[in-house]
């Protein structure tokens, strides 16, 4: 059976964005605190954070996202207009995304898939439990579907109770605003199966569900 699983960093008071997220600032005010120990993972004394790390983006075979995490266009997609101009934004990561496996973004306007090197967005406008069934299918029965984020994204596949893993990584920063992970959600039954931790971050596994 598909595993459908999130890999979040969070601060100390839980949240995955500082607060006024922008082109500028798509982490938020002191969002990248929260992946210090990703970046800096190769570090002598981190091999606790290399291996996180490296499941991060070693794990999906197909992604879920909002579209707030796919970039900051609100509206309709030509609506994005840095220099004047509109023009059709392709995510933050360039022509290579980190991801190397299908992406679905969820969002109300639609548009074609987007092909870059070694990643397709398709976007989605049916929904998230129409947007996993489709990562599903794209991951295969024994594959795993990561649902990359943002916060709001990740709380909706928890009300599905869709949800079977959730790895947070809880870095040592208090933002005090901004988007909250696990807002406003009935307890789904977190059973700890793994935690570790660096200087950077308390690595924490949950089985959900339990």
């Amino acid at each position: 059976m598909t595993l459908v699983i999130s890999h979040m960093s969070v601060s100390v008071d839980g949240f995955v964005a500082g607060p006024d997220q922008s082109l500028e600032n798509p982490l938020g005010i002191g969002g990248p605190r929260l992946h210090r120990w990703h970046f800096e993972a190769d570090e002598p004394g981190h091999e606790v954070d290399a291996g996180f790390r490296d499941q991060l983006l070693g794990r999906g075979a197909a992604y879920v996202m909002g579209r707030n995490m796919f970039g900051p266009v609100r509206g309709g997609w030509d609506s994005w207009a840095p220099d004047g101009e509109p023009a059709e934004w392709r995510g933050w990561w360039g022509e290579e995304p980190p991801y190397h496996a299908p992406v679905f973004v969820l969002t109300h306007h639609p548009r074609p898939p987007l092909e870059l090197q070694g990643t397709t967005f398709h976007f989605v406008t049916d929904g998230v439990a129409a947007a996993l069934d489709r990562a599903r299918e794209a991951a295969g029965p024994d594959g795993v579907v990561d649902v990359a984020g943002g916060a709001s994204t990740v709380q909706q596949v928890i009300r599905l109770g869709a949800l079977d893993e959730l790895l947070i990584d809880i870095a040592p920063a208090l933002l005090g605003s901004g988007a909250r992970l696990l807002d406003g959600l009935d307890d789904p039954g977190l059973e700890v199966v793994e935690a570790v931790h660096s200087p950077w971050a308390t690595h924490i596994r949950y089985r959900l569900g339990r």
